[in-house]
């Protein structure tokens, strides 16, 4: 099969690689499509600068190939979409993929595999962000219409796919009012939120003072204290600017840890306020001896939830944007998301594309 790594310098080499087999627990999925994250870039750059050429796709989409010892709930032929594992060879870059079991989706007919690939890795971080950080009521069990907590909830980068994902947890969760930050992608975030529950969306583009935000942010409150925020960006001091406007006890949860001038000497946090930051590998992190429920067990659940979600049309991808070239699309991919070139879309590529393989396209 053909597969495509990438280095620690963003390149992109495509080659063959032998096809795996799925272990006890796995699926061999045939990859129609694949997402591309930011993560795909960030983490060769700044964590696996050591490490050799890898294949860095987490987002999946497909149909069954081959199914592992002890999985009950899949067969060949299946149309799924599913989360790779993370730092685990036999990712969605390539013309077959390994996945757990527990941590893929049936997909029904009406999905196309370009939605499917949009939602897994970033539907997935959003929900242990709102549900397992901040332990807000999860969209099974949502908040009574009479109730005044959780209160206001913060999305900082309401346009990335986390940040999307998180506004439509939240309103399925019936968690308002949402005070979404955003910039170009505010008018996507727009057919997201709900003005009639009190969601508002802040323009941070021009905003280069923290304290100008934060009082942005109290303002549209109208005097609610706010104790919950996520932060889907987790740049350029959004994590002090947040922290500023929650009341205590509040708590922030980012897709990246504060960053080493967030919690500089003289950068603090106000009191009762806590940082905490969220990693979507957690759903295959192995189970803690005497720890039943966790992650993992979320993760299994999150994904079956899914799967019903999209066939019932509770819930919706993110706006796709098919790279050409198949898997000699990734690298142009990942240095446009580096530059900051996008902004409400998902980059994927449809791996039947690659020159010199022939499939099924979605």
């Amino acid at each position: 099969m053909k597969e495509a790594t990438v280095t620690n310098t963003l390149a992109v080499t495509i080659q063959d690689a032998p096809i795996p087999i799925p272990q006890p627990g796995q699926l061999l999925i045939r990859v129609v499509t694949a997402g591309i994250n930011p993560k795909d870039w960030k983490l060769p750059l700044f964590f696996l600068k050591d490490a050799p050429p890898s294949n860095q796709g987490d987002d999946i989409a497909g149909y069954v190939e081959a199914v592992g010892d002890g999985v009950l709930n899949f067969k060949k032929g299946d149309r799924v979409g599913a989360l790779h594992q993370m730092f685990t060879p036999h990712g969605g870059y390539a013309e077959y993929a390994i996945a757990w079991a527990y941590t893929t989706l049936h997909l029904d007919e009406k999905v196309s595999f370009e939605e499917a690939s949009t939602i897994p890795l970033a539907a997935t971080t959003a929900a242990l962000a709102l549900y397992q950080r901040l332990r807000l009521p999860p969209p099974w069990n949502p908040r009574a219409a009479d109730s005044d907590t959780p209160g206001p909830l913060i999305i900082y980068g309401g346009s990335t796919a986390v940040g999307s994902f998180a506004i439509k947890l939240a309103s399925l969760s019936n968690i308002h009012p949402l005070i979404v930050i955003a910039g170009a992608g505010a008018p996507h975030v727009e057919t997201l939120i709900d003005r009639t529950k009190g969601d508002t969306i802040l323009d941070y583009r021009g905003i280069t003072d923290p304290a100008t935000l934060e009082v942005k942010i109290r303002d549209a409150a109208k005097g609610a204290n706010i104790h919950h925020a996520f932060d889907a960006v987790a740049e350029a001091g959004s994590y002090q600017a947040i922290a500023a406007a929650l009341a205590a006890p509040g708590k922030i949860v980012g897709v990246w840890p504060p960053r080493a001038e967030d919690r500089a000497e003289g950068v603090k946090f106000p009191v009762g306020i806590e940082v905490d930051s969220v990693m979507v590998g957690s759903v295959h992190a192995d189970a803690v001896a005497g720890e039943m429920v966790g992650d993992r067990e979320f993760g299994a659940v999150f994904s079956g939830f899914l799967g019903r979600a999209l066939a019932e049309g509770w819930l919706k991808g993110h706006p796709a944007e098919v790279r050409p070239g198949g898997l000699k699309g990734i690298e142009g991919a990942l240095r446009d998301l580096q530059d900051g070139r996008v902004s409400a879309v998902k980059y994927v590529v449809n791996i039947a594309e690659t020159e010199g393989i022939q499939g099924e396209g979605s």
